[in-house]
């Protein structure tokens, strides 16, 4: 089902909004405490818990509007809403950056499965959009998948030993930038194997 059409800014902002909530918030609450039920909780913890339903809410508004959700968008909300929450009830940042990681490697892994049994998975949900050869589509989606490999490696290494302002730095501006100088450099590619024919899976 390819959905209903909708303002392509509105898409951009439905879908990039909800990180920028969280690095404004963050922002504003990183040296914050708030003490609730003798429990204190501090700057990260709390734009988490922002973070979750506004995440949420973008997420219906984008479903409601085009009547569909990607895989990617599904799973990102359950595990933004688990593991978002996990460090809400708990007080504990840690879950809520593991998140990261956990995503990208179930990604990796999905794509890596697929090449094993010698499919695309990516030809599957894209091949409307991008039309290309099989060879392109194989190959393109090991590039990715071992970008998503890269990431969730990157991502245990910023949290872990740097500091909540660079991690939430990394999550906001470092993570997009990658993707979209990948899929730049990708574009020689896309040319190269780009086909009318829809069979690329």
């Amino acid at each position: 089902m390819s959905g209903r059409k909708i303002n392509p800014w509105l898409k951009t902002a439905l879908e990039l909004g909800p990180v920028l909530v969280f690095f404004l918030t963050f922002g504003r609450l990183k040296a914050e405490t708030v003490t609730l039920w003798g429990t204190e909780y501090g700057g990260f913890v709390l734009t988490t818990a922002i973070f979750v339903p506004v995440l949420m809410l973008s997420t219906l508004v984008l479903w409601r509007l085009t009547g569909r959700l990607s895989a990617m968008q599904v799973v990102t909300l359950v595990l933004v809403v688990v593991f978002g929450g996990l460090s809400v009830w708990f007080n504990d940042p840690r879950f809520f950056k593991m998140k990261v990681t956990l995503i990208y490697l179930l990604f990796a892994g999905a794509l890596g499965f697929g090449l094993l049994r010698g499919q695309s998975y990516l030809a599957l949900v894209m091949d409307e959009a991008l039309p290309m050869a099989r060879e392109g589509w194989m190959i393109l989606t090991r590039r990715i998948a071992l970008l998503f490999g890269g990431l969730a490696v990157a991502n245990e290494l910023i949290w872990r030993n740097l500091s909540d302002q660079m991690w939430v730095d990394f999550k906001t501006f470092g993570l997009p930038g990658v993707m979209f100088l990948f899929f730049m450099a990708q574009a020689r590619l896309i040319e190269k194997y780009r086909s009318d024919d829809k069979s690329g899976g």
